[in-house]
């Protein structure tokens, strides 16, 4: 198969390009426009890596009409960034996932998996969060990963594209960003432990989140493009599992937290129903915390 990964120098593309580009049965072909600055990963021999962007109407054309599957992993993902300049954010998220959706549809695309994320949900009205829930995003990033799964499923529906939505919760992995919101924060927590200093909590640290190991990210992309029931639908891509940030400090660090202020709009509690993911692709989570923290330390 001919694959395209957008943002495939990020933490997950990477992964994912490490992954795919293992099977010699595959051609795998990153576009990304070197903004993630990931300085461990060393991109395998035989993957192509084309500097640019997915705004750029003609190079997105090129690289569709040679690929098989698409997985759009390039996004502006900075909840922060996304408030501070909407307008920048809505150009990457939304304006560059439907370039490459209206390139796809003039192509024999096999599979196109977009990687939207729980931020979509905002305030949780239930717990766990299915796929049912109502989407109430609470930022720009969260509306326009949701816009861009509307425009996604929009293409499923008028032009037969083949699109796979998936809702990632707090990834986690040694490439992650310590700066994105409540996965960075392991990283951050590790940082403390390292220099000796207590991990910051704002808040009480009873909130609970979903972390969810980059392997379980990249076992479900490769189960979207095997299974041809994956097609039009949006699966969470979580553990199921909850874990407030008391219980993750402990795991970091054994020096007391220091606790702060909590951040305004902070959500209390979120973790993932993944039973939709379970039944359909038969996938789930390997994910432990404890292992996945012990590795990173």
């Amino acid at each position: 198969m001919n694959i395209l990964i957008t943002g495939g120098l990020g933490q997950v593309g990477s992964y994912l390009t490490e992954e795919l580009s293992g099977d010699e049965h595959n051609r795998v072909t990153v576009l990304d426009n070197f903004s993630s600055n990931i300085k461990d990963f060393v991109v395998p021999q035989d993957v192509t890596v084309v500097e640019g962007d997915i705004l750029d109407k003609e190079l997105v054309d090129k690289l569709m009409s040679e690929s098989d599957v698409i997985i759009h992993t390039a996004a502006q993902v900075s909840v922060v960034n996304s408030i501070e300049n909407p307008i920048y954010d809505a150009e990457i998220n939304i304006f560059g996932t439907l370039n490459l959706l209206n390139a796809a549809r003039n192509s024999d695309i096999r599979r196109f998996i977009y990687i939207s994320s729980a931020a979509v949900y905002g305030n949780p009205q239930y717990l766990p969060i299915d796929e049912k829930h109502p989407t109430n995003p609470m930022s720009p990033y969260g509306l326009s990963k949701l816009t861009g799964e509307r425009y996604a499923m929009l293409f499923h529906s008028l032009y037969g594209l083949p699109v796979v939505c998936l809702r990632p919760f707090n990834i986690y992995s040694p490439r992650q960003n310590p700066n994105s919101p409540y996965s960075g924060v392991i990283t951050k927590f590790i940082e403390c432990a390292k220099a000796g200093k207590p991990p910051i909590i704002f808040g009480d640290g009873n909130q609970t989140r979903d972390f969810v190991g980059v392997h379980d990210v990249i076992d479900i992309v490769v189960k979207c493009i095997e299974c041809d029931d994956a097609v039009g639908e949006v699966f969470n891509v979580g553990t199921g599992v909850a874990t407030t940030v008391n219980e993750l400090a402990g795991l970091c660090s054994d020096i007391e937290p220091e606790y702060r202020v909590a951040q305004s709009g902070d959500i209390q509690d979120s973790y993932a129903d993944v039973t939709k993911a379970i039944d359909i692709l038969n996938c789930n989570s390997s994910s432990n915390l404890e292992n996945g923290v012990k590795d990173l330390l």
